[in-house]
């Protein structure tokens, strides 16, 4: 079904892009730096399978974090609770996602939860397949039948920027293996992590994913159980307490529904039961959230009463 232009939607976004100008492109990661920073675009894909859009539909972006949540439902897939959570915590951590501090402070030296980047690496190790080929091709599978588009891919550009700088989370990782949190070669986890972190799709894709957990699981075009139902309710709490990093918290006041966002400026966005939201603004505030994709979040909770609270 054709994705309706939607003038409501488009005002909104006019009205979020006033912010875009006092946030900032991730940088740190070189080839992310290239985004137009005042780039907004949103898609709301209804669980009856009607979707409206607004923006610039036609850019493309890579998941980072938003990543996190679907690795992990593909890692309960493969292991159940008991065994993720021996090895990852439950619990919000109030710090940067990329903080090493409460690795050192936390007994037994495992991550707090999945969304920060020690957490979603120990939850990639955890993927099941014989090289980090076949992991990466089972978790490149599950994101397509997500999306119910079989051309997603990664951006290699990307990939490789973000192997080539990312010392942090290899010291991560290393600090991991020390405590037997992770197993196996360190460089083959950084492949796969980062390659998971540059899948690459636009705002309507991101939309579908959200209808599928608004759905508990569900396809909405396809009608399958791609997630388990309890999974899939376990991986929206985890957005709700830990999505938006350590800003989750004033998120789920102003907000308040389940949602991930990345370093690219994308945010995956749920109401139960009624549609996900796909949104890509790559201007980003302190705690490294789309600054308009946050705002556009707030204007349509006010409007629609979306919050779960």
């Amino acid at each position: 079904m054709a994705c309706q232009t939607n003038l409501d939607l488009q005002q909104f976004i006019e009205e979020a892009k006033k912010v875009t100008k006092y946030g900032k492109v991730a940088d740190y990661i070189p080839a992310l730096a290239e985004a137009n920073q005042h780039d907004l675009s949103a898609a709301i894909y209804y669980v009856d399978g009607t979707c409206v859009k607004a923006g610039e539909m036609e850019t493309y972006f890579t998941l980072q974090s938003i990543s996190k949540v679907l690795t992990l439902a593909l890692a309960l897939m493969d292991h159940g609770q008991e065994y993720v959570f021996e090895r990852v915590g439950m619990e919000p951590t109030g710090d940067p996602f990329n903080s090493i501090a409460k690795l050192e402070t936390v007994n037994p030296s495992k991550p707090l939860n999945p969304m920060i980047n020690a957490g979603a690496l120990a939850v990639t190790n955890m993927i099941k397949g014989k090289n980090k080929e076949e992991k990466f091709e089972r978790i490149i599978t599950f994101v397509r039948n997500l999306t119910n588009n079989h051309t997603i891919s990664i951006s290699e550009k990307v990939a490789q920027s973000e192997y080539d700088t990312a010392w942090l989370n290899r010291s991560l990782c290393y600090f991991l293996k020390e405590h037997g949190i992770i197993q196996g070669d360190v460089e083959e986890l950084m492949e796969l992590y980062t390659k998971q972190c540059a899948i690459q799709m636009h705002s309507l894709d991101l939309a579908k994913i959200g209808a599928v957990f608004a759905l508990n699981g569900k396809h909405p075009e396809t009608g399958m159980q791609l997630i388990p139902e309890k999974i899939a309710r376990l991986c929206k709490t985890f957005m709700v307490t830990c999505g938006m990093y350590n800003a989750s918290g004033e998120f789920a006041i102003k907000v308040g529904i389940p949602a991930k966002s990345g370093v690219s400026g994308g945010i995956l966005a749920v109401v139960p039961n009624r549609y996900g939201i796909g949104i890509f603004g790559p201007s980003l505030d302190e705690k490294g959230n789309s600054i308009s994709g946050i705002r556009l979040l707030e204007l349509l909770s006010a409007k629609y009463s979306l919050s779960i609270f």
